[in-house]
């Protein structure tokens, strides 16, 4: 995966086929790290799956012979002189934490976190997905049940939607004067 927003888009996924109702991402930065997080209540995984899924030829899918989404993450974090924690309990859900070396000549770029965010937050139907960004004490949150609340009556699927919120977030994250990369 060429940046860190495609990173994020397949662990929401996973979260997603995992059947969760909340999915929360937040991206910290500070001077020496930018760190990823997503947490779900989807069905989690046992030890034994959660063992195996960093090995790239493990996947709990049927239609490919690798799953390579966790361990490319674990590579890249590692790569820059971070790493990776993956938690999770059958029935409740799991946690993926990677840091990344902030500066580090190896981290690939963020790319376009914006229009990945606008897309998780109104493309998963039935899931609330918590979108947040803090760096310092600065901070910028939006959820897909935040975003219903306000359109009322209109489909928050609809592509002129999608735009509206991609911008939405752009600009708030130009006002926190967050640069990624």
């Amino acid at each position: 995966m060429k940046d860190l927003s495609m990173h994020i888009m397949d662990i929401v996924q996973n979260s997603v086929r995992a059947k969760a109702d909340n999915v929360m991402l937040t991206i910290t930065l500070d001077e020496q790290w930018l760190m990823i997080k997503v947490e779900d209540d989807g069905s989690g995984m046992d030890k034994g799956t959660l063992e195996k899924v960093s090995d790239p030829f493990y996947t709990s899918r049927t239609t490919r012979k690798v799953g390579l989404g966790i361990p490319l993450i674990l590579q890249n974090a590692e790569l820059t002189g971070g790493d990776m924690t993956l938690t999770s309990d059958l029935g409740v859900g799991t946690t993926l934490t990677a840091r990344f070396g902030r500066k580090h000549l190896d981290r690939p770029p963020m790319g376009d976190i914006s229009s990945t965010a606008a897309m998780m937050i109104t493309g998963n139907e039935g899931v609330n997905l918590q979108f947040e960004v803090r760096s310092g004490d600065d901070e910028f949150s939006i959820s897909t049940n935040e975003v219903k609340e306000v359109m009322g009556d209109v489909d928050i699927r609809l592509p002129k939607v999608t735009s509206f919120l991609k911008e939405v977030i752009e600009e708030n994250i130009k006002e926190l004067n967050i640069d990624f990369d």
